[in-house]
């Protein structure tokens, strides 16, 4: 297989002393009276693969679209390795796989690919491109006849074929079954391994939490969180969850236990959200209260709904976004905006 040439980069993943793959400076962009993106700062690292979430309606479509040049700023900058997108979309260093699209008929998977890579003034090698979104075997089969994980295949292909140094990917497994979203990321790892840089939305906080180096959370278009999985659960403040069997037994006591923060009583099972779930447990033990007793971490979705809730539309950003910094993380800035 035929490689491609990269730039020797830095442990930070980026070359010394390039520009950001990503760059949003006051970024703005309003439809009507509806302020979709307001003030954004973001910078997003070569290399890195970032993962963006928000509930429907978050802001991720519009911000998707002023990173593809596909919409323009009302205010501020938007970059892409230091000039504008269109110029990066031109150059072939950027591809796009988007949720909507159909097949077309009559035409082979490589033909496809092949036409596509030919409107690139560099593309990567179309045998390149198979083997990385895995359609080796494929190469030959019309793309009407493909079955919907083949089909998403497909896309990423067509989305390597400018051989672009970043890819955007919306919401890239929906509506697959387990085994094919399986595939996909394994498709998707071989192309980061390679140095470049993926921005990605999706509902699936799994594959958040699995495949980002770094989650851009946003909640009616504010950035309300930006770093790693378990900075986000520390940030989040969401706590443990600890739940035994009551055994007939009074739950009237257990929002005066320490650490407690919520109770959730379930037919004969209390479960208990805990700050300090060592104290907790603790004093279940010294009361005789444990019985089957289960003491889970904070989860990625715990974290999202703590950040995304009602509660958190005033959430000051930026101070998540220190407290995030402060742990250690990479990440941009956080920002504000308002939903599209």
């Amino acid at each position: 297989m035929t490689q491609t040439t990269k730039t020797p980069r830095t442990e930070a993943g980026s070359p010394a002393g390039a520009q950001p793959a990503i760059r949003f400076r006051g970024a703005g962009k309003s439809f009507g009276p509806v302020h979709a993106v307001t003030g954004v700062d973001l910078d997003v690292r070569r290399g890195e693969t970032v993962a963006l979430l928000g509930r429907n309606g978050a802001g991720k479509s519009t911000t998707i679209g002023l990173l593809l040049g596909l919409d323009e700023p009302d205010a501020g900058v938007v970059s892409l390795f230091g000039g504008t997108p269109e110029q990066a979309v031109r150059a072939g260093r950027v591809g796009a796989m988007l949720q909507e699209g159909r097949a077309v008929p009559r035409i082979t998977v490589r033909e496809l690919v092949a036409f596509v890579a030919r409107t690139h003034p560099a593309p990567m090698p179309v045998a390149e491109a198979l083997e990385l979104a895995g359609l080796t075997a494929l190469a030959g089969r019309r793309v009407d006849r493909l079955s919907g994980g083949q089909a998403q295949r497909v896309r990423f292909a067509v989305a390597l074929a400018g051989n672009p140094e970043l890819i955007v990917l919306d919401e890239p497994t929906a509506a697959l079954d387990v085994e094919a979203r399986r595939t996909f990321w394994e498709s998707m790892r071989g192309y980061a391994r390679r140095g470049n840089t993926v921005l990605f939305s999706t509902h699936y906080l799994e594959e958040a939490d699995a495949h980002a180096d770094r989650i851009v959370v946003l909640h009616r278009g504010r950035i309300v969180a930006d770093g790693t999985g378990e900075q986000l659960r520390r940030t989040a403040g969401c706590g443990s969850l600890v739940s035994f069997d009551l055994g007939g037994g009074s739950s009237a006591f257990l929002g005066g236990l320490p650490g407690v923060s919520g109770v959730e009583i379930r037919g004969d099972r209390a479960r208990l959200r805990t700050q300090d779930p060592d104290a907790t447990v603790t004093a279940l033990a010294g009361l005789g209260a444990l019985r089957r007793v289960e003491v889970t971490a904070p989860s990625l979705e715990d974290a999202f709904l703590a950040l995304t809730g009602e509660a958190a539309t005033e959430v000051p950003s930026a101070a998540i976004s220190a407290s995030v910094s402060a742990s250690g993380s990479a990440s941009a800035s956080a920002v504000e905006e308002k939903a599209r």
